[in-house]
């Protein structure tokens, strides 16, 4: 059986698709760069106009003189919209890159295209200017037979991806692949469970998880602890794989124990900034944490491994007279309470109603 996510609408719009990234070595590097330019350029303006409210077709026609493809201005200006949705009016436009939007009709994507060869995959850049940009990317030999179907439905029109070329330290190339796609060539068979519930508590510096049964049963707790990520100066792509090797050994530990359903909050319904502690400094150091990132590794990793995954309201799981009750009643740290929290609203969506045991 398939797993199956559970989620908002928001949330599950969030999870379409899997990134998957690779360098990228182009025959001339400054012409990429040059477009790379001039779309940034374009998103830049392109957040003058949405704040104004232009509509869509107006906005890439604005935005065609800046970039004269209509793939790169449609994707930029949608770009736009999400940034002033997600960071409001004051948005600053620091780095350079290029996007294209993908989709059946354009057989996969117009104006980032690839095609996998025996071992590499080449990569083909639109110059709004000129000809074809051609490179080299090297995503890895078991990431192939995935591209190769995903190359094949795209020239079917039955698949498309977006793409994305980005430049930090070298240029890299990120494809969006469709997640029932992914999940087929990197899935991996569960242990068949008992029907328990994981809860996860998702923090800066701990991992916690509680697991219950169908009976609201309290059956094991976990923590993970990672404290030296919140030090000043700690690397940060170090301290990401603290985090991310934690959420890999709660996972294991919960196929071996027998769960079927593991449950985040479901953070696409969080809106605005949240205060975590008292302490200025704290909360500094906390804010540098990407929660919405980690989860989203949880929820594909739990996924690939077999789990069902639920996405719950997290309302009332931080602070609430019901979280307060649980601490006092269960002898729980405030993110133990939490992860017990949110295995209940697990427990309480459709996804597991109606199979409780008796």
């Amino acid at each position: 059986m398939r797993s199956e996510l559970t989620g908002s609408k928001e949330a599950l719009g969030k999870f379409q698709f899997v990134t998957i990234s690779s360098r990228v070595e182009f025959e001339d590097v400054g012409r990429v760069v040059k477009i790379a330019h001039y779309y940034s350029r374009a998103v830049k303006a392109g957040i003058n106009l949405a704040l104004k409210g232009v509509p869509l077709n107006d906005a890439v026609k604005e935005l065609y003189r800046i970039i004269p493809y209509a793939f790169y201005a449609e994707t930029a200006y949608k770009q736009a919209l999400a940034l002033i949705k997600n960071g409001g009016n004051k948005i600053e436009i620091r780095r350079r890159w290029i996007a294209c939007k993908g989709s059946k009709a354009d057989r996969g994507n117009r104006g980032i295209k690839f095609h996998v060869l025996e071992d590499h995959v080449e990569v083909k850049v639109k110059d709004p200017w000129g000809r074809w940009i051609v490179g080299r990317a090297y995503f890895g030999r078991k990431y192939l037979p995935l591209l190769r179907e995903l190359e094949e439905l795209a020239g079917k029109g039955e698949e498309g991806y977006g793409a994305v070329i980005s430049f930090k330290e070298k240029p890299m190339i990120h494809l969006q692949i469709p997640l029932w796609l992914y999940l087929k060539h990197f899935s991996v068979k569960k242990p068949i469970g008992y029907g328990l519930i994981a809860g996860f508590d998702l923090n800066s510096d701990r991992l916690n998880v509680v697991v219950i049964d169908r009976d609201g049963r309290i059956v094991t707790t976990r923590t993970y602890w990672y404290p030296e990520v919140t030090r000043p100066g700690f690397p940060r792509e170090k301290g990401k794989a603290l985090r991310l090797n934690a959420l890999s050994n709660a996972l294991k530990f919960l196929s071996r124990i027998g769960v079927d359903y593991v449950v985040f909050e479901d953070l696409f319904l969080v809106k605005g900034r949240r205060r975590f502690t008292k302490s200025k400094s704290g909360n500094r150091r906390i804010s540098r944490f990407a929660k919405r990132q980690l989860l989203t590794h949880g929820v594909i990793k739990s996924l690939r491994l077999g789990f069902n995954v639920i996405l719950a309201n997290p309302k009332g799981t931080t602070n609430s007279k019901e979280h307060e009750k649980v601490m006092k009643e269960r002898g729980f740290d405030r993110h133990t309470a939490s992860a017990y929290l949110i295995a209940l609203r697990g427990l309480e969506t459709n996804s597991i109603k109606g199979v409780r045991s008796n």
